[in-house]
């Protein structure tokens, strides 16, 4: 019997690339960045972020020393990228219809998600999904990160249900799926083209809504 979900968020429900690209370009265009090409601002930025593995305090400072800006510092643009990067987030097809349905079956839902802490509550709140959710769990918050057991063993403990009675909805092959298995949890990849191979997942989707038909399944 399934009583409980729990997603990890970048890469899960928010649309992380499409959310970066057009915050990069608005950037681009607000801080007049406009002795380097666009193409090539907005693509060596990403080479450098490296999927949001890197912290953009570095990216921001390999970003000035290659392309040679002038103007700005990376301490100002990273500020920049905390203040509007919210402002440009964007789910993945069908995630509200998709959080509604779950909670319409009364099974409560979690976020655990590594980051820095009012950073994800920022994108979390401007998704406008923030509601849906019986805890958040953030990395920074917690002194713990993905893939330790301890943070989704708090999680569901939060949430007052065991391993067996939970799934868990991540992308990412290590810090989603076999940890959240080594957890005790059954787990539902969320398709992501950035990993080379396919994990060893309960389930794996494309479109979010395909996670109603898992619990039916489960349940």
């Amino acid at each position: 019997m399934i009583r409980a979900v729990l997603f990890d968020l970048d890469g899960t429900m928010l649309n992380r690339d499409l959310s970066l690209q057009k915050f990069i370009e608005d950037q681009y265009i607000r801080l007049n960045v406009k002795h380097i090409p666009i193409d090539q601002y907005i693509n060596r930025f990403i080479e450098l972020d490296q999927h949001g593995y890197v912290w953009k305090d570095k990216v921001y400072a390999q970003l000035i020393e290659e392309l040679k800006i002038k103007d700005l510092t990376a301490s100002q643009l990273l500020q920049d990228y905390l203040a509007f990067f919210p402002r440009h987030c964007t789910p993945f097809d069908n995630l509200k219809k998709m959080l509604v349905t779950i909670k319409q079956q009364n099974i409560k839902l979690g976020i655990i998600s590594n980051g820095f802490g009012q950073f994800q509550m920022d994108n979390i709140k401007a998704l406008k999904i923030d509601h849906y959710f019986d805890t958040i769990l953030i990395s920074e918050y917690e002194g713990i990160k993905k893939p330790d057991r301890e943070i989704f063993m708090r999680g569901l403990s939060k949430l007052g249900v065991s391993p067996k009675e939970s799934i868990f909805v991540g992308d990412h092959p290590v810090n989603d799926i076999e940890a959240a298995k080594k957890a005790g949890m059954k787990t539902i990849w969320k398709q992501n083209t950035h990993f080379s191979h396919a994990p060893a997942a309960d389930y794996c989707v494309t479109d979010l809504f395909e996670i109603i038909d898992i619990i039916e399944r489960e349940r």
